[in-house]
């Protein structure tokens, strides 16, 4: 039986090498915590008063912001880093997207289902003070 510290000390965020030939080398892209895919999801349907396709624009490079690593598992890139590895080859976002979705756990119809619900948010919903991904 698993103990409390055993679950808590389990280095549970799986890795995997990437080759990115366009970069001329390879990167580690992990899945996401919990609690950075909730923030994920969280941005995807907050701010009402948002076009919600404003909340897509951007996607792959946010979540490539999230997921890209070194071997040790610690982020390559900051948040304000977005918009810069956005004008990055698609081709490429869309490669490590999918590693990183894949690792996360995050289905296409997770993403169907954030695209229809983003329309629907109710108006009064709140928005946070911390800076979206």
């Amino acid at each position: 039986m698993l103990s409390r510290e055993d679950i808590l000390g389990a280095d549970d965020l799986q890795r995997e090498l990437v080759h990115v030939e366009e970069w001329g080398g390879d990167v580690f892209v992990r899945c996401l915590t919990g609690a950075e895919r909730d923030r994920f999801e969280a941005d995807m349907l907050s701010d009402p008063e948002e076009d919600s396709r404003e909340r897509f624009y951007n996607l792959r490079a946010r979540l490539v912001v999230l997921s890209v690593c070194d071997d040790k598992g610690m982020p390559l890139f900051m948040l304000n880093d977005v918009d810069s590895l956005s004008r990055k080859s698609a081709k490429v976002l869309d490669r490590l997207f999918t590693v990183a979705q894949r690792l996360s756990g995050m289905t296409k119809e997770d993403v169907d289902t954030l695209t229809k619900n983003s329309a629907s948010v109710p108006s009064d919903a709140s928005g946070s003070d911390s800076p979206s991904v």
